[in-house]
């Protein structure tokens, strides 16, 4: 299995825009960027150490 090469990438966008259509692919793109932020943000809530925690839920609201 070799690297993808410009053709191929090509290839594929084409396909994604022929299913999607152009008005639904800024909403996907916004939509997959909005989880991977959500992701990001839960890997380092729990990169913390447990005491910081601990200080950060104490804190009233």
């Amino acid at each position: 299995m070799g690297r993808l090469g410009v053709t191929e990438i090509l290839v594929i966008l084409a396909v994604v825009l022929l299913l999607f259509g152009g008005k639904k692919i800024p909403e996907l793109m916004k939509g997959l960027g909005s989880g991977i932020k959500e992701f990001k943000n839960a890997a380092k809530d729990n990169d913390q150490p447990a005491d910081k925690k601990e200080k950060e839920e104490d804190k009233p609201a």
